[in-house]
């Protein structure tokens, strides 16, 4: 069994900054990737980014390279994404989640607004 949660979100301004984090917690293999996704009212969930945790590599969507960094905590199994440059189109609730698996956090509400 993996456990995964989420901390962090809230309400931002256009062009502010979030910054969230997932802790992963369980049977979890050395080296595993951790997805971050969104999904917006009326609107499919959406892959974000993600980073491996054995050796750091990350991946991006188009839609956010750039203005956010996905992280990892050395020695903990704790991954952040730091959101900059934020867009009401970034309002979404925010997901992670291990590859090619059923684990998922419970969701963070990220809300950009003036």
């Amino acid at each position: 069994q993996v456990q995964l949660v989420e901390s962090g979100g809230g309400l931002a301004q256009p062009g502010g900054s979030l910054r969230l984090s997932c802790e992963a917690s369980g049977q979890l293999f050395s080296a595993y990737d951790i997805e971050w996704y969104r999904q917006a009212p009326r609107k499919q969930r959406e892959w974000v980014a993600a980073i491996n945790v054995g050796d750091g590599g990350t991946r991006y969507a188009d839609s956010v390279k750039g203005r956010f960094t996905v992280s990892r905590d050395a020695g903990s199994n704790t991954v952040n994404l730091q959101m900059n440059s934020l867009k009401t189109e970034d309002s979404a609730v925010y997901y992670c989640h291990v590859k090619n698996s059923r684990w998922w956090g419970q969701g963070t509400q990220v809300s950009v607004s003036a």
